[in-house]
This record gives C-alpha cells, structure tokens and sequence, in this order.
C-alpha cells in the first residue's frame, strides 16, 4: 500500500497523481535529451565557469515541459541525466561538469526578495568594483544563469498559455489559476501562500533540473507568514493551503523509477531534507500551521522523498510532539528529531554566534550547519581499523605484546593522533583551488555574490571540513572485551589473542560464542562499555578540537557511518568481541546490531552517556521499532514518551524507522509486492527494493525495539 486510507484530507485527483508519482510514471518517463555543447560557438574560448553557464542556459531552453491535470504548482525536473549527481549536458558524449550537494540553499533569503533581488545584488556588486577579473566574470556568470531561469519560467507560462486556449469550463480555470500563481514568481517576491509554495518550487526544482541537490531547509518558516496573511484574509483555507502543499510534496517524486531495483544505496539518496519546527533566530517557535500542513500531506500520502527533521526540545507544543508521533507509527521512515537544545548548544561552544546556531538545518542528509551559508564538507575514516591496525590484529607482520592494557590503549591512541594530524593537514587546502564552477547554486549561498567567489572556491561564509569518524562504538566494545580477556580475567595473553583474531575466530568457535554473548557492549546502559567508548570519543575529540579553524576551513566534528559499514566490512578483520571479519556492525552512534538487549532507553542512556555537546556537526541514532508497539493510544504515548527522553536525557538526532524485520524479508522475498515500502537507511529514506542486497541486510539487522521498554 502506497497511501493512507485513513485521515484522508486530499482531493482524489491528488491522491490519484501522488499514486502515478510514487509507482514511478515520470521517473521512468525521464529523458536522455541530448543537451550538448558540441555544437556552441567559440566553446574553447570560454572559460569553464563560462561554460557552465551557458550549459544551465541550454538546460533552460531545451528540457521537456511537463504540465499534469490538476496539477497547482508546476515545474519538473525531466532530464535523467540530473538525477546522476552532474550536470545534465555533454560534450562528444561525456558530462562535463559534476554538480553539488550536501547543503541546504539559502532559500529563505531567495524567496524574499525574489530573483530580481538577486540580479540587484550581482549589479550592485559589479558597480563597486575592486574586483579581479576572474571575480567580475563569475558575477557575470551568476547573472547568465538568473537569465536562464527567467527563459524556464517563460517556457511555463508559454505552455499554460497553450492549454488555456485549448480547454475550457472548470479545466481552463484551473490552468488559469495556475498560470496566476505563476505569472510575478519567481522573478518578483511573492504576496500570497500559493506564489510563495509556487516560488520556492521553481527555484528548488531549477536547481534540481540543473543536477545539483540542495536541501530545502526550513519550509514552515518560510511559508507560515504567507499562509497566515492568507487566512486572516479569507483569501484561503486550510484544506487548500494542504492542497498546494500536497503538490510540492507530489513534485518532488518526479524522480522515483529512475533508480533500478537492488542497484545500491536506494533511490532517495537526493539530499533534498526538510527541517522542520524549532525555534528562530530570535528565539520564539516557529511551528505553525504550515508545519502541521506538510505533516498531513505526509501521513495521507507517506511521500518520503523529502525526508523530514522535526526541531524538539523542552518547549516543543504536546501538539506537535503528539502529531509527529503519529505520523513516525505510518512508517516508511519519514520523521527524524533533533534535540535543538543540545544541537544549538553545541554551536555555540564551537563558535558560532547564537543567532546563527538557532537558524540551523542539515546538509541535506543529518549534519549540522547554517543555511544558505556554508560550503559542507566531510571526512569519513573508520576508528576500529585505526584500532585493528595499531594492536597488529590484521595482516602477516610479527604481532608485538603489550604488557598491560593502558600500552595498548596507549599504541591506538598515538596512531589516532598521527591520523587526525594528517587530517589537519589535507583540510587546511578544503576549497582553495577547486575549479569546479558553480555559478548556479552561489546564487543561493551568502556571500558569493559580495566575494565574487563560487561556493566551492571559498565564496561561501562558511568553509567547512568536518571530520567523521565511524567505528566508535565497535572500537569501544573491542577494547573491552581485549581488557577482560587478556587484562582482568587472564584467558589468553595478547599475542594469542591477536592470532586467534589473524584467524578469523578458526577453532575457538564456543569461546567466541561466549564473548559474543558476554562482553559489555554499548547500547545497553552499561557503564563499562559506555565509559571505554567514551573513552574513543573524548580522545578524538581531543584532537580535533586541537584546530578550530585554519587557514578559513572549520572542523566542527561529527560521527557517522552514512551506510559505509557496508564497505568497510571487506576491510576490517576480525573483532575480539566476537565478530567474524566480514560482519556488518554499528551504523553511525548506533548499537552494533542484535547488541542491544534492554530496549530503547538503554540505547538512549548509552549514547547520552557520551559528551554530545562537543559534537557540532552532529550524530545519529537509529532505532527500530515495531510496529505492533506503538498501536492505540497506549502505544502512541509510549512513542510521544520516547521522544521526551530523548530530548530529557540530552540525545543529539535520532531516527525512528516503525517497521518489522518480518515485513522487510517479505518484500525481499516479493519485490514487486512492495514497491513503495520506505526505510529511514541513515540521512535519507529509500524504497526498501532499491537498495541491494548488503544494504538490504543492514537494515534488517537493525535491533528491533518495543517503543515502550
């Protein structure tokens, strides 16, 4: 079952658009148009910033107009090209130019003051002066592409005029009134709901079109303002705003069935989140009907292609925290949670002013960082390697004793140190001599337009290289187990630890068994384990914090896997709490799976036993939860209690995936039975059938909780 059949709110002609769209229709439909620059004049006398603006302008003069029956917002992104993570034009058969992601755009900033605001800004600019060439030129570049959007928006309206003057009755005013809402926007600011839900479409699905993939960021704070005006007017109602609403959510599945089946990481993975609820700049909520509008859509439609992070905290309206509750038991792994308390907290003591801590979203994916403002980056490095290779427990060398634990803890350690020095090095370079261009999107990222610099040639606020490590809480259970076996309780000595760990476990089946069954693990509130992994943590974070910020580049740190476990499995060798090498363990600061034995407030205490409030750029617990716990009004109070203390124990992100391991070997089994069956995998959902066979495994093996223990 794709949508709801119960609260149902939405016309049926939306209902019936939003099934064509989740089974697939335009995804399939999506066309290789062969958008070439082979045949441009003087190609090779432009630079390529140049290029890539006259790339984004074939882009607007060439892709496929599509226009659907009671459709209110209207826009597509139609090249399939886009959807490959590049710039959808070729030259002698090649893309040329690879895209951007892994930010939220500065929509809110564009919205207001429209793409006439923007051309203002680039004019003003270049009336000042003291710019270098390269500078003014890529000023001129960002102009070329607002020209390109302008020739898109036009291209729209040509065709609503077409079908206006071939329909009549109740179908030419509907297109009338599309055209309406379409006709100031996005060039002019918008001044009602519906051309402020159709502006922020176009300029996001441009971009989209284009192949770059931003996340939209916080759309309830953006659109409430508009949507209350409307109804103190009487210019609109709530179930019309939920319309239009409905259509951005439906336009956004323009992509579904361009991924294959079992082709990798699923068909979700466009970074294009949403942030929702929180508070603002100014410290006051800005939950507002909007926010409980998008919730609606979701619940009814269970669209996860726009995953969604709800702000929580300690002042969080119960009808918000009730509402995302019950929208978290529909499943299909929709709804995330911040704990904004400790996520704003955690800025500020890296450094960034409260302000600006409070207006926070994500990349498009979970990790933290200003809107609009910022050129993300990240580096991924798995700590249980770093442990694996500093004890000599993999490979073919002589394997070296450590008289007592504190030695070996102390062999790891200095190879952790040498690690991160190495990346303190790489990110002082992070954007300095980028050439990828990207006129189109520095339109949306502040201070692009005043530097005359690209995002990715340090045009943005703020240049970020966050360092991620995964592995923690494998690393911490290792060292636990190697301190009881060898250490406390004398079993073996380290050397024959080492080699029984070289041989993958061969012939000491019943004692890996046992340690598999009885070693302190993370997950469980047990303080052993939590205090060896935050142990890790806290010595990371010793040395990333030793360089805030060098030479422009910040390193807020964070932890996370984001689904590299799966490729880290063929690289780590056996592990002395009992995993064969092979395995697939702990996804970001999550419990390894089938470790955590006492529910989902034990895996809660676990990670908030860390010092979360070091970790700007964030972190991610996973918790699965069965479905059959969070029915009736018993089950949904447990689910709004485990919320609570999540926030109340100080949790950083979390996210709730309401689904069976039963259910998913099902759609395993019968694919084509379960074509629109979601799952949260980290930053982003997926359609369970999309994702190969590995990644298949790691979600299934995720520990099933009961919301209420």
């Amino acid at each position: 079952m794709v949508i709801s059949e119960t609260r149902m709110r939405l016309a049926p002609e939306t209902r019936e658009r939003a099934w064509r769209a989740l089974t697939g229709e335009w995804g399939r439909a999506l066309e290789m148009l062969p958008v070439t620059l082979d045949t441009e004049p003087d190609l090779e006398a432009l630079s390529p910033v140049m290029r890539c603006a006259r790339a984004v302008q074939l882009i607007a003069a060439h892709a496929p107009i599509r226009i659907l029956p009671h459709q209110p917002i209207v826009g597509a992104a139609t090249l399939r090209a886009a959807t490959w993570h590049q710039v959808p034009v070729f030259l002698e058969g090649k893309p040329v130019f690879s895209s951007v992601s892994h930010l939220t755009a500065g929509f809110d900033h564009a919205l207001a003051v429209g793409y006439r605001g923007l051309r203002a800004q680039i004019d003003e600019r270049l009336s000042r002066g003291d710019l270098a060439p390269e500078q003014v030129e890529f000023l001129q570049a960002m102009r070329l592409c607002l020209e390109a959007a302008g020739v898109w928006h036009r291209r729209y309206l040509e065709a609503l005029d077409d079908r206006i003057a071939h329909s009549e009755g109740e179908e030419r005013r509907r297109y009338e009134a599309v055209r309406a809402g379409l006709e100031r926007v996005p060039e002019e600011p918008p001044t009602t709901f519906r051309e402020a839900v159709q502006s922020l479409w176009m300029m996001f699905c441009f971009q989209r079109l284009c192949g770059n993939w931003p996340g939209i960021g916080r759309v309830d704070q953006m659109l409430g303002p508009y949507l209350r005006r409307d109804l103190d007017a009487g210019r609109i109602t709530l179930d019309e705003a939920r319309e239009l609403l409905a259509a951005f959510w439906i336009n956004g599945c323009d992509w579904v069935g361009a991924v294959e089946w079992g082709s990798g990481s699923g068909d979700g993975q466009y970074y294009q989140n949403v942030v929702l609820g929180g508070i603002g700049a100014d410290g006051n909520e800005v939950t507002n009907e909007v926010t409980y509008l998008i919730l609606d859509v979701v619940e009814e439609l269970r669209i996860a292609e726009f995953p969604i992070a709800v702000r929580i905290g300690a002042r969080t309206p119960e009808r918000l925290l009730r509402r995302v509750a019950e929208v978290m038991r529909v499943g299909n792994g929709i709804l995330a949670v911040y704990n904004e308390e400790l996520v704003i907290r955690a800025l500020v003591r890296f450094g960034y002013p409260e302000r600006e801590a409070r207006r926070f979203a994500n990349d498009g994916c979970w990790e933290v960082q200003i809107p609009g403002e910022t050129c993300f980056g990240y580096w991924p490095f798995d700590v249980l390697q770093l442990l694996q290779e500093a004890i000599g427990v993999r490979g073919e060398g002589p394997i070296h004793d450590f008289p007592d634990f504190e030695s070996l803890y102390a062999a790891f350690r200095a190879r952790l140190a040498a690690y991160m020095e190495e990346f303190h090095r790489i990110a002082d370079g992070h954007g300095a001599g980028n050439h990828v261009p990207t006129p189109l999107i520095s339109l949306l990222v502040k201070d692009c337009i005043e530097r005359g610099r690209g995002y990715y040639d340090r045009g943005a606020r703020y240049n970020v290289l966050a360092p991620h490590p995964g592995g923690i809480p494998d690393t911490g259970n290792c060292l636990v187990a190697i301190k009881r076996l060898v250490y406390d309780e004398r079993r073996m000595t380290y050397p024959e630890l080492a080699a029984l760990l070289r041989a993958n476990w061969e012939g000491f089946e019943p004692l890996r068994r046992q340690v598999l069954a009885e070693s302190p693990r993370y997950g469980n509130d047990d303080p052993e384990a939590d205090a060896m992994t935050k142990r890790v943590l806290d010595d990371f974070l010793v040395e990333a914090e030793r360089v805030r910020e060098r030479n422009g580049v910040l390193r807020p740190a964070g932890v996370s896997t984001f689904g590299r476990e799966i490729t880290w499995r063929g690289e780590r060798g056996a592990t002395a709490d009992g995993h064969l090498a092979g395995e697939i363990l702990a996804t970001n600061f999550s419990p390894t799976p089938g470790s955590d034995r006492k529910g989902p407030t034990a895996v809660i205490r676990s990670l908030c036993a860390m010092d979360l409030v070091r970790l700007p750029n964030g972190t991610a617990l996973e918790l699965k939860v069965l479905p059959t716990s969070v029915e009736g009004e018993t089950g949904l109070a447990a689910l709004v209690a485990l919320l609570r203390s999540f926030v109340a124990l100080g949790g950083f992100f979390m996210q709730v995936d309401v689904v069976s391991s039963e259910l998913l070997r099902a759609a395993q089994a019968h694919p084509e039975q379960y074509a629109n069956l979601a799952v949260r995998v980290s930053g982003w959902s997926a359609r369970f059938v999309t994702l190969n066979a590995e990644w298949q495994a790691m979600i299934i093996q995720r520990t099933e909780q009961a919301a209420a223990r």
